[in-house]
């Protein structure tokens, strides 16, 4: 690390540890726990994706250094605690790193970006079974607060490294078929419980399908997001140059104009 780097590092921690002080910290930081905090230390890793996806390095630069702040709190409550602190946090990700690095750090054979990829979960596997319970299962340590779609991701991976997977991706399509199916069934009948039962059903082949193509759900979700958000704005403003709003538009209107907004992207994107 550089000085100047050591110097920021080091005057994060101070400032992490004054605003946690009994004497004259700051009353909220000083009442906080590892369980009030996380739901920020998730939303400031969004936050970081969200300045990627918007290409904006300035916000990313300022993402970055919140999410590094939620480590350093996170770091200095452990502290406290006497379990660990920040250089632990530290020697322990680089000691990780090293480990699946083999073929940098050791004398192994260099690998395609592929078969690193490939080793890492093997790595990884090792370091689980070595470190696991005798009662543990295969899918007992992936994580609860994943998203819902991440986490049906690597519940799939997990299950398909043993063999419960579906080999190819037209099985997986035929599976969701069957799974809309099933959901039309249950929304004629109308029970929320098991309408609500078959809807996670097909989310959860969907997760699936973005797996065998390797493509992150999340990922394609928020693309889509995105995309439905340029549209709906161009709505917003074809009808506001009429002086009017959505509200006072209909569907048939507003299909149109999304038609128009598609229309307009594909000519940009030609």
């Amino acid at each position: 690390m550089t000085d100047r780097a050591d110097a920021a590092v080091s005057d994060l921690l101070d400032l992490m540890a004054r605003l946690r002080s009994h004497d004259d910290g700051c009353p909220w930081d000083k009442e906080q726990t590892f369980a009030s905090i996380a739901s920020y230390t998730i939303e400031e890793a969004y936050e970081v994706a969200d300045a990627i996806a918007r290409d904006d390095m300035t916000d990313l630069r300022d993402e970055l250094g919140d999410l590094l702040f939620q480590v350093i709190f996170h770091a200095q409550m452990a502290k406290e605690a006497g379990v660990f602190d920040f250089a632990d946090i530290a020697r322990s990700v680089a000691a990780k790193m090293t480990r699946r690095h083999p073929h940098v750090f050791a004398n192994v054979q260099a690998r395609t970006a592929g078969e690193q990829a490939q080793a890492w979960e093997e790595i990884k596997d090792n370091e689980r079974q070595a470190n696991s319970k005798g009662s543990d299962g295969i899918l007992s340590d992936v994580p609860l607060g994943f998203p819902a779609l991440t986490r049906a991701v690597k519940l799939s991976k997990r299950a398909g490294r043993v063999g419960f997977v579906w080999a190819q991706i037209d099985e997986v399509l035929t599976k969701l078929h069957e799974e809309v199916g099933e959901l039309e069934a249950e929304i004629a009948v109308g029970d929320r419980a098991r309408i609500t039962d078959e809807l996670g059903d097909v989310l959860f082949v969907c997760a699936n399908i973005a797996r065998h193509l390797e493509i992150d759900p999340e990922s394609a979700l928020r693309g889509s997001n995105a995309k439905f958000t340029r549209r709906f704005e161009f709505i917003e403003r074809a009808l506001d140059a009429d002086g009017r709003t959505p509200a006072q538009s209909n569907l048939v209107e507003m299909e149109d104009l999304w038609q128009a907004a598609k229309a307009a992207e594909k000519r940009f994107h030609a």
